[in-house]
């Protein structure tokens, strides 16, 4: 059944991303053709603060814990980080450990296409220059190197969450993995789903190449009481009364660098992530007896209990102000309509704001080698 509070997270969520693109991010959409670069960090700390709205709701009104355990993360540092999916919903789950160990404004998420589509969520994703895949690797590869590439060349440190086994655990998708299994002369997973390689070699691979890597984070998520699976469950107001996250760091220069040995050492992962799960769940429900991180938060949670607040407080008048100025100002009315129309007419045409962003970078490199061209030849 439909809850309140389900109602209310989803439609804080949606309204704060849907007008914080016409409001926040539309005006700075015109720094890309000036400068990629400089658009790129200034649209991060502006999703950044959207960002920490779902960590503040699920918190400080759903009531939920979050509990780190492991290495951590050293603040600032440029990695890839691999995460089983458990649910549908890791990825956003995933923002309440960054908010206390790393910065929300550096993470990047490889996610499907069909997502970017969605109004508000989908244009935020796009600005944010999330990584859009297709699932199928032959479409994916180009995509893929382009937008590293941009990365490497705009020396803007990313943090890439990607999820090796493509999908989240389901009794469809673990039939699938267990038939992969049978197939390969490989161990069945209970937990977890048997990772898929290809995406993950090839990412590091290019960021390692381009100088932007310097460690890799597997992280292990689990729920000990309840598991939403799906945006239906957080709509029915079942929201996780505990997430766990189990971190591991894994300095670049200890990564294997063959791709052979990239995928074993990937696949190894995952069988201590299988291991680790079966404890968790069958045992006391915790990764760590402590209850602690190995590695300190780079926030204390004073610190982040004030960054909390503000987002709530923020992002209710933010929406709130919103409809006030729609209501009252012509103006505004226009350029909402306007802003609405653009979202709209720039995916159908060029595909995303990702790629128009890419595009720009082209040009304004290509300017850049003629203009160092001139000053050389004379």
């Amino acid at each position: 059944m439909v809850s309140w509070k389900g109602i209310y997270f989803l439609l804080a969520l949606f309204l704060g991303s849907f007008f914080g693109s016409i409001f926040m991010l539309s005006p700075f959409l015109p720094l890309m053709v000036i400068s990629p670069a400089w658009y790129r960090r200034v649209t991060d700390c502006v999703v950044a603060t959207w960002l920490t709205l779902p960590v503040a709701l699920l918190e400080m009104v759903f009531g939920a814990k979050v509990v780190v355990t492991g290495d951590g993360f050293v603040p600032g540092e440029r990695s890839v980080i691999i995460m089983n999916h458990r649910t549908r919903m890791d990825w956003m789950f995933l923002w309440n450990c960054l908010l206390r160990y790393s910065y929300l404004r550096l993470e990047k998420i490889c996610l499907k296409s069909s997502l970017k589509s969605i109004p508000g969520f989908g244009w935020a994703m796009q600005v944010a220059a999330f990584v859009f895949i297709q699932r199928r690797w032959e479409d994916d590869k180009s995509h893929f190197e382009k937008m590293l590439d941009y990365f490497c060349d705009i020396r803007e440190p990313l943090q890439l969450l990607i999820f090796p086994e493509g999908t989240d655990l389901t009794a469809n998708t673990k039939a699938r993995s267990n038939e992969f299994a049978e197939r390969n002369g490989l161990r069945k997973y209970e937990y977890v789903l048997h990772p898929r390689t290809t995406g993950f070699t090839f990412v590091v691979e290019r960021l390692r190449e381009g100088n932007n890597l310097d460690a890799i984070h597997d992280i292990t998520v689990a729920y000990p009481q309840n598991i939403p699976q799906t945006e239906k469950h957080l709509l029915n107001g079942n929201f996780p009364k505990e997430i766990h996250f189990h971190v591991q760091r894994y300095p670049i220069e200890t990564v294997p660098t063959a791709k052979e040995e990239l995928q074993l050492w990937c696949q190894k992962r995952w069988e201590e992530k299988e291991e680790r799960l079966r404890q968790f769940y069958e045992g006391a429900k915790c990764f760590d007896a402590t209850g602690r991180s190995a590695v300190p938060p780079c926030k204390s949670e004073l610190r982040v209990l004030l960054v909390k607040c503000i987002s709530l407080l923020y992002w209710t008048g933010f929406t709130l102000g919103t409809f006030v100025l729609l209501g009252t100002c012509s103006w505004a009315r226009w350029y909402f309509v306007a802003m609405i129309v653009f979202f709209v007419g720039q995916q159908k045409v060029f595909g995303g704001l990702e790629l128009i962003e890419l595009a720009c970078h082209r040009c304004f490199k290509r300017q850049q080698q003629i203009h160092e061209a001139k000053v050389k030849s004379t």
